[in-house]
């Protein structure tokens, strides 16, 4: 396959095309992310040179990924709490005039009857190579590991030392970030907040939550909290950062 790599907005792309690109993409609840709501609008609009798709020769999207670029020295106690904090820093350093210098990975998608096919780390090629563009000399990813979902009591801290008998990680996703020679640096147990009514949950998990309590909800990484005296349901999403260079 021919693939050549546009930025989102270089052109009006197809509905339906987007569509299919992103029908499997991430579970209802990762939606209420609030922090995410108020930054996201800034993030698309200041870092859409960071914003990829990958498009067949005959111009349709086959993958997609983007990135926000952060300023940061290198240090793993210093790297972002995970993906909020990292649209949180990229925006806020951009209106303090700070010069960035890590671009951080936030996303890649397949468009689902390609995957398998190396389009995944394709799209991580692309995106480093954009930073090497935009002047960015590291690049580091919160990666969602996505088989972690099977194991949602197990701690992300165990989970990303699980190894294959080959020595390289139980998950995939990781396993496809050290293949371009990535590697884990630490957890980010709380990369990300989603909290909603138990009503919003119930709609979002197809789930009923009649106690106050934990609760293994679909897709879920870790576990959902409830509390019915509160109205309120809060989920803490685990990211591993990778570091590519």
């Amino acid at each position: 396959m021919h693939l050549r790599v546009e930025r989102t907005d270089a052109r009006v792309r197809p509905d339906e095309q987007m569509r299919e690109l992103f029908s499997e993409g991430f579970p209802a609840f990762i939606t209420a992310d609030r922090l995410v709501k108020e930054y996201i609008g800034r993030v698309r609009e200041w870092f859409a040179d960071l914003d990829l798709v990958l498009v067949d020769e005959n111009g349709v999207p086959v993958a997609s990924g983007w990135g926000v670029p952060i300023r940061w020295d290198g240090r793993p106690e210093t790297l972002p709490t995970g993906y909020t904090d990292a649209l949180v820093r990229a925006v806020e350093g951009r209106e303090r005039h700070v010069a960035a210098d890590t671009l951080v990975i936030c996303g890649a998608i397949v468009t689902p009857s390609l995957k398998g096919r190396g389009l995944a780390g394709e799209t991580l090629k692309a995106l480093r190579r954009a930073a090497g563009d935009a002047g960015l000399a590291r690049v580091v990813a919160p990666v969602r590991p996505t088989t972690k979902a099977r194991y949602p009591l197990t701690p992300i801290e165990t989970f990303m030392r699980w190894t294959r008998e080959d020595g390289t990680a139980l998950d995939p996703w990781i396993r496809t970030h050290q293949r371009l020679g990535a590697e884990i640096v630490s957890a980010a147990p709380a990369s990300q907040t989603m909290t909603g009514t138990v009503a919003e949950w119930e709609r979002w998990t197809g789930m009923v939550f009649p106690e106050s309590g934990d609760y293994v909800i679909p897709d879920g990484l870790g576990l959902l909290r409830i509390s019915r005296s509160d109205d309120r349901g809060v989920y803490r999403e685990p990211n591993v950062w990778m570091r590519h260079g």
